[in-house]
């Protein structure tokens, strides 16, 4: 059966200064690190559950964290695939602001809107600010057509789909177990497409940190079962503090 294993990085230095991140290219916090760790402990322990490709976004967060849990899995050796189209989604001129202060500056519902919506992105950065991602030589590579200046989850889809299907399909396909380490919104775009959640029940839906999330498909690789590993309830807990953020 082809299964697939997501997760969100662990927490990161600005998610526990509760900061709109996006493609800011931010570390680890130690809990986050623990938390990496932590995750590759539960899939190691998962009978019959051994990944055998990896991908995740080129934002140190994720690939940091894909580190820790391959070295817990004693699975350092996989190769790993970096792609921007895994990355979180761009927050435009909300990145690095503080989502509690964003809330009481406009309001919790608007705050609500650009975070959780499925088609409201924030508004856009200018060509020359330093959080453009042509600013950033790890996209130099790129056209300057593919690069947001602010996304919405429909936009975040409508990158991620394409790579979903060109380059993790395939090998799910072949038969390998597939590890992807991601951000709270890609994640969301990628359940969005697995799941068949519609654009009004998305916006409900909060992907801790650091727990992965199992997903059994069949053989044409439509959904059989998709499961968080460990306790339920942490997860759930877990899910319901990421709500809570913006207040």
């Amino acid at each position: 059966m082809p299964t697939l294993v997501t997760l969100r990085h662990g927490e990161s230095t600005w998610n526990s200064e509760n900061r709109f991140t996006g493609w800011a290219d931010v570390d680890l916090s130690p809990k986050g690190e623990d938390e990496a760790r932590a995750a590759g402990r539960l899939i190691a322990a998962e009978s019959g559950l051994e990944p055998r490709s990896v991908h995740t976004s080129v934002l140190t967060r994720a690939v940091r964290t894909a580190n820790l849990a391959l070295e817990e899995m004693g699975l350092s050796y996989l190769p790993v695939r970096r792609h921007w189209r895994l990355n979180e989604r761009h927050y435009g001129t909300l990145q690095g602001l503080n989502k509690k202060e964003t809330a009481d500056a406009y309001g919790v519902e608007q705050v609500k809107l650009w975070r959780r919506s499925y088609d409201v992105a924030p508004g856009a950065v200018g060509r020359e600010d330093p959080n453009h991602p042509v600013n950033d030589p790890r996209y130099r590579e790129l056209p300057f057509s593919a690069l947001p200046a602010s996304e919405c989850l429909k936009d975040v889809v409508r990158r991620l789909v394409p790579y979903y299907e060109d380059a993790i399909a395939p090998e799910l396909l072949a038969g390998k177990a597939v590890f992807v380490v991601a951000h709270g919104n890609s994640l969301r775009a990628l359940a969005k497409h697995l799941e068949s959640i519609s654009d009004e029940d998305v916006v409900g839906l909060d992907v801790p940190t650091g727990i992965p999330r199992v997903y059994e498909l069949d053989a044409e690789l439509n959904l059989v079962s998709a499961r968080y590993l460990g306790d339920p309830d942490a997860a759930r807990a877990a899910a319901e503090a990421v709500a809570r953020q913006a207040g």
